[in-house]
């Protein structure tokens, strides 16, 4: 097993292939143009400095694009960084391929398809049961591909189904403690709620936000979504109300995003389980890159806070 980026040391030396996840061009002090890169492999990413970049270093590390590099691990401001001594493109003769540099969910895509398939399934009411089947059978593929942000949370390959799946693990276990809820309603809230970001979103590599993700966004998008799945599947009455609900409000308050608050029981615990699930994915990655006794880098969606991890956790 190759040694992941994220596992070297800061001051070891390190020679690597590598997958530009961006490239930014800035002005140095001095006047002088560099590159900001991300790089990325399958254990994360790392950023590093290419000083003064020519028009030509500019088109060669590009995103998406496979370099070789020599140089070492420091530290700059806490975080560990990526000092290039020597790059070069990935030639078609070098051992590698776009996939060996991608982070994937850690369940098979099968698997998740089949537990959510399961779920659909369970679901007594026929008309939230036909939209929810009907949406993500549209969907489908890229449901099983993208990742769920481009940032803070599952942003890796299959990362929204691998989201949904758990999301819906833990609705199944709220719903067992609280009976008086709504599984139908829940598990698909759980499995539309970011369904649109098939739409909002470019793909699994390289991710951006395509023209309607940065003028509709994700929420306003299904919600037109369950509208013309209703639609077309000739179902009307207070279910589809409901579940535009669900994805209106999943996000919980106007300043993270949600058109409105949840009205519903149902999507209150869907805003909970939501952010349960998204916040356990990041302090699970932050916490990964740290060592017992020492403080992980701030993250700023969990209010900047750096976490600890005890030294007895293994």
């Amino acid at each position: 097993m190759k040694k992941g980026i994220l596992h070297y040391e800061v001051g070891e030396q390190v020679e690597v292939y590598l997958l530009i996840k961006t490239a930014s061009k800035g002005i140095a002090s001095n006047g002088k143009p560099f590159l900001t890169l991300i790089f990325q492999d399958q254990s994360g990413d790392i950023e590093a400095k290419l000083w003064d970049a020519s028009d030509e270093d500019e088109k060669t590390y590009a995103p998406q694009s496979i370099v070789k590099i020599l140089g070492d691990i420091q530290s700059y401001r806490g975080r560990s960084q990526l000092r290039i001594r020597q790059i070069r493109p990935a030639s078609p003769m070098d051992p590698v391929q776009l996939s060996d540099f991608l982070e994937t969910a850690p369940i098979e895509k099968e698997e998740m398809s089949s537990k959510i398939t399961q779920y659909i399934f369970e679901m007594k009411n026929p008309n939230i049961q036909r939209i929810t089947r009907h949406l993500l059978k549209k969907h489908q593929q890229e449901f099983i591909e993208y990742p769920a942000a481009t940032k803070n949370h599952h942003e890796f390959v299959s990362g929204l189904a691998y989201h949904v799946v758990s999301m819906l693990d833990l609705a199944k276990g709220i719903s067992s403690l609280y009976p008086s809820l709504d599984k139908d309603l829940l598990y698909a809230g759980v499995i539309l709620h970011d369904l649109g970001k098939v739409i909002e979103l470019s793909g699994p590599i390289s991710t951006t936000y395509t023209v309607e993700g940065n003028l509709l966004g994700h929420i306003s998008i299904m919600v037109n979504e369950i509208g013309q799945a209703a639609d077309e599947l000739g179902i009307s009455g207070e279910e589809v109300l409901i579940l535009q609900h669900l994805v209106l409000s999943h996000h919980g308050k106007a300043e993270w995003g949600s058109p409105k608050p949840p009205l519903i029981k149902e999507a209150e615990i869907l805003h909970y389980i939501d952010n349960i699930d998204a916040k356990m994915n990041m302090l699970d990655r932050a916490l990964e890159r740290v060592k017992p006794g020492e403080f992980s880098e701030r993250i700023f969606a969990l209010d900047n806070r750096s976490f600890y991890k005890p030294t007895f956790h293994k």
